[in-house]
């Protein structure tokens, strides 16, 4: 093989490998889409107004409340990671996209194709949560 046709194949490697990884950010963002628009249309069509309307005692309230909380918490993570995904996208298009933020070393297709929107590499993650940890029992 030439020098020529192996950097042609480096490339078509590199532009399959980033449309496999966008496709599975967009299925992960269309997933969740789906799952907050869920959570949505279950406030909106009242579900939750009808757990209240069948409370017998003040206990019974809070596991409402508590619901309520855990369907909001779950919102709130569901728009974070759509962030997360967006600027995954965005670098994706701009060729930055599987760059490790703290080494620059390439992400692993493995990695990404379970985390899609890592910014670290494996052992900077490790890293990053091995730190926070020693933060907290500080």
């Amino acid at each position: 093989m030439t020098r020529k046709t192996t950097k042609k194949a480096a490339v078509e490697d590199d532009n399959a490998r980033k449309e496999r990884l966008r496709k599975v950010l967009i299925q992960k963002r269309e997933d969740i889409i789906r799952e907050a628009k869920s959570e949505i249309r279950k406030f909106k069509s009242g579900e939750k107004r009808q757990l209240v309307e069948t409370v017998m005692d003040d206990g019974d309230l809070s596991v409402v409340d508590l619901a309520e909380d855990i369907s909001l918490k779950q919102l709130s993570t569901h728009r974070e990671t759509l962030i997360k995904i967006d600027t995954a996208l965005r670098k994706l298009e701009e060729g930055t996209y599987g760059i490790c933020e703290e080494c620059g070393d390439e992400i692993s297709e493995e990695r990404l194709k379970i985390l899609p929107f890592a910014i670290y590499c494996r052992d900077d993650q490790e890293k990053k949560e091995m730190m926070e940890k020693m933060e907290r029992e500080v």
